[in-house]
């Protein structure tokens, strides 16, 4: 059957005939480990799906959010909905790029590491979150050293303990309050990485997909500490949709994809509703669910090759700011606002910030990510080159 390998290009197998039938063999879908990813086209529309996601969450957090619409608040000092209504509007649905971010970080990651060994994936891993990481903490820090008076400075062990990116996972507050997203990242990178080393096929990713999606469903009811630690209910659904999307997008559509990622926004929706009630208080179920299903169709879209068109080089650019942008943004772009919130229009001074922000993000990219990232894969490559042959020699 047609196939679609990672980058979007569709191929199509041609059969061996079988010795001494003289006719081809029954058509199967792949069951070994893929061993390597073929090339073909870049998704440039998931690039752009991935900033506007970014967007959404700084414009969210800079004029949507309930703290920002309380009185006397430290950031604006006065309700931002009295400040500009239109812009609080539409800004209190900007939270949903992170349940944005997750559905594409499932494809992603399960298209980039198609192929790969688990070696290749945790090397992959460190060099794509750590760099910017950590100089969004330096720079984080620095600015709410030099501007205090809205943000609780950490102390500095729990500043170093966020280098390592596993503080949610000692009870150590974040640096910056976006950064809760990464620690679910890191859980499912961690799961993941289970089918990784076992080779990544169509079964078994269908197969994770089920299994851990059971284990969503029962964590909140099992109380059972560690499976709702590892299982992560509030976001797993949100991955696994996009590991669907992405075997629709290689293999094709197929009964079984539909109904993964029918329950996926059926459990979203759900997941959607309780982030309403419990953390957002600002913005309603239907909204929410709305422009949530209107990414989802557009996801679709791109598994099933109807963006294939879009390729516009600018995207990718477009799309390497995403992660600086975000980490970025949050505790050092509130205590801007709070130093500058009488020197010019509120519309005009958070346009200003995303403007700045998205340069910084380019220069970060540029001047850091490509260097560290470059540095830590090729000191990465020699350790794990010289763990294969220390382990070669003790055998002989």
């Amino acid at each position: 059957m047609p196939m679609r390998d990672a980058q979007g290009t569709l191929s199509i197998p041609v059969p061996e005939v079988a010795v001494g039938t003289g006719r081809p063999p029954r058509p199967t879908r792949p069951r070994g480990p893929a061993t390597s990813v073929r090339t073909g086209p870049r998704l440039y529309a998931i690039d752009a799906i991935r900033l506007l996601a970014a967007l959404m969450v700084a414009v969210h957090h800079y004029a949507g959010t309930r703290r920002v619409n309380q009185p006397d608040n430290a950031i604006w000092d006065r309700p931002v909905s009295e400040i500009m209504p239109t812009v609080f509007h539409f800004a209190t649905y900007g939270w949903i790029g992170v349940e944005i971010f997750f559905v594409i970080s499932g494809f992603v990651i399960c298209m980039s590491c198609w192929g790969r060994t688990p070696r290749q994936f945790f090397v992959s891993r460190v060099i794509r979150l750590y760099p910017a990481y950590w100089f969004a903490i330096v720079f984080t820090t620095a600015v709410l050293a030099a501007l205090p008076g809205v943000w609780e400075r950490l102390r500095p062990r729990d500043v170093l303990l966020n280098l390592t990116m596993l503080q949610s996972g000692s009870g150590v507050q974040n640096v910056d309050g976006v950064y809760w997203t990464l620690w679910a990242e890191l859980r499912f990178y961690l799961l993941f990485l289970l089918v990784v080393v076992t080779g990544l096929t169509y079964r078994k990713v269908v197969v994770f997909c089920c299994v851990w999606g059971a284990a969503a469903m029962l964590a909140p009811v099992a109380s059972f500490p560690l499976l709702d630690l590892l299982a992560g209910p509030d976001a797993a659904w949100y991955f696994i949709a996009g590991l669907a999307l992405y075997l629709m997008h290689r293999f094709g559509q197929d009964l079984l994809l539909w109904g993964i990622l029918a329950m996926s926004w059926l459990m979203g929706q759900r997941e959607l509703g309780q982030r309403i009630d419990e953390v957002e208080h600002v913005s309603s179920w239907r909204g929410a669910v709305l422009l949530y299903t209107v990414f989802l169709l557009v996801m679709i879209a791109i598994a099933l090759g109807l963006t294939d068109r879009i390729r516009w080089k600018w995207l990718v650019t477009a799309g390497s700011l995403t992660y600086p942008l975000y980490l970025m943004h949050y505790a050092a772009g509130t205590t801007l606002i709070n130093r500058l919130r009488d020197t010019m229009d509120a519309r005009l001074l958070v346009a200003s910030l995303l403007a700045c922000f998205l340069v910084l993000s380019y220069l970060v990219h540029c001047c850091v990510e490509r260097p560290l990232a470059g540095a830590l894969k090729r000191g990465l490559d020699t350790s794990f080159a010289r763990m294969r042959n220390a382990g070669r020699a003790d055998r002989e």
